[in-house]
């Protein structure tokens, strides 16, 4: 009884294992199915390929070791399909929250299945995503989500200098002078003094331009000190002859005539034009002169001036100084 016993046993095994192995067989051919239809997709659909892998990992974790294979290479190619996916979104210059929405799932599969270049190959479409919204906010003057988008690029990539180019524009924009020189200071020492001459070049024009523009505008209000606070961090990114009249103008009006003097001749020494070009400089040369007590040479300096909106103001002057 005992033999007969075990006999059924060791043949209900048997059968048992033959079963399985059928079966198993059977399941390893559905990942094969399902491995070949990604591979089919790859160049043509690439989501239809992404749910055919995706659909063997499922069914090789299911089967077990006899589909590790094929759960191997599709673990190696999602990652690239996600890219790839991202990748055309971007090319295809898709909205701007499409290609981040697929630069962002790009990530994040590079992430899940272990690819780091893929993962940093979607992290640059990322951040040409987040640049793309960003220039359409600052295009259609919405500045604050310009400004926070400006600043998911640079959570990315602090390196990104259009972007923080583009922020110290908006704070010019506002009128936010220390914010913009921080700003602006902050996208000189990124460049390359090589090869971003003319970015470097184009940035200190933009600063000096508002900073003059503000102590202008401080001087004409008679806010002395302000005004040349100002003209000095308008100094910082150049030499200019305006800047250096309205210096002039500023140390003039405050009686500083040593310094009114030196910088009129800076801005002659800069002005190339003709002698109406060169009035607005001598009348101002001509002022600290005559407060310096040099009479002969501002007569000679108010008689440079008499040209263009100068004429009148330079001939009253030589009339005061009773020039010959």
């Amino acid at each position: 009884m005992k033999m007969r016993f075990f006999r059924n046993i060791a043949c209900s095994a048997a059968i048992a294992a033959f079963f399985a192995v059928g079966l198993n067989a059977q399941d390893r051919n559905e990942v094969i199915a399902a491995y070949n239809e990604g591979a089919k997709a790859m160049q043509t659909d690439p989501k239809a390929a992404i749910t055919s892998f995706e659909k063997v990992i499922e069914l090789s974790d299911k089967v077990g070791e006899t589909a590790n294979d094929l759960k191997q290479k599709a673990l190696q190619v999602l990652p690239q399909l996600y890219y790839k996916l991202a990748a055309t979104a971007y090319n295809e210059k898709k909205p701007a929250a499409e290609i981040i929405a697929a630069a962002k799932t790009a990530g994040a599969m590079a992430e899940k299945y272990g690819s780091k270049t893929h993962g940093d190959n979607s992290r640059k479409i990322l951040v040409n995503g987040y640049y793309k919204m960003a220039t359409e906010f600052f295009t259609a003057e919405d500045y604050d989500k310009a400004m926070l988008t400006f600043d998911s690029v640079l959570t990315l990539n602090p390196d990104h200098i259009a972007s923080i180019y583009n922020k110290a524009l908006i704070y010019k924009n506002r009128d936010d002078a220390d914010q913009f020189e921080q700003t602006i200071d902050q996208f000189l020492a990124k460049l390359d003094p090589a090869k971003d001459a003319d970015k470097a070049t184009q940035a200190k024009e933009s600063a000096l331009e508002y900073f003059r523009a503000a102590g202008s505008k401080a001087n004409s209000a008679n806010k002395l000190d302000e005004a040349l606070a100002l003209l000095n961090r308008a100094a910082k990114y150049g030499d200019d002859k305006t800047m250096f009249y309205f210096f002039a103008d500023v140390y003039n009006k405050k009686n500083s005539f040593t310094e009114g003097a030196a910088y009129a001749q800076k801005g002659l020494d800069l002005e190339t034009g003709d002698a109406e070009a060169k009035a607005m400089f001598y009348y101002q040369l001509a002022v600290a002169q005559a407060g310096k007590g040099e009479t002969a040479a501002a007569c000679e300096s108010f008689k440079n001036a008499l040209y263009g909106p100068f004429a009148e103001a330079a001939k009253a002057q030589r009339t005061n100084l009773k020039c010959q």
